[in-house]
């Protein structure tokens, strides 16, 4: 199922963690070991989740760090669908298939 418009991770971080538990940026910010203005850069959907800020998320927030590195994969894989010119990945699709009908194949071989 596709989502529409997904939330960023950082407005799943204010609203389901940091809101409920009345934790302020500055709290929040000194209990992760990191700036506040990295926080507020999560927050505000200025910055994602790095795989470090995964596994601080995970331990303090008692989920895991693939379920932050999931929730940034599906918000950055849906904006770059949004700012894609889909017809350069239409060019993509049929360069492939052409190359699919050719008996002789031109990719490198990895070896």
């Amino acid at each position: 199922m596709q989502m529409h418009n997904p939330p960023h991770p950082g407005e799943i971080l204010k609203e389901l963690y940091l809101d409920p538990l009345h934790l302020t940026v500055t709290e929040t910010a000194f209990g992760l070991n990191v700036t506040r203005k990295t926080l507020s850069a999560l927050l505000n959907g200025r910055a994602g989740v790095s795989p470090e800020m995964a596994l601080k998320l995970a331990i303090a927030f008692d989920t895991t760090p693939e379920h932050w590195l999931n929730l940034q994969q599906i918000y950055t894989l849906w904006k770059a669908k949004q700012e894609t010119n889909m017809q350069d990945m239409r060019n993509v699709r049929h360069f492939f298939e052409v190359s699919s009908d050719s008996q002789e194949r031109s990719f490198p071989k990895f070896v």
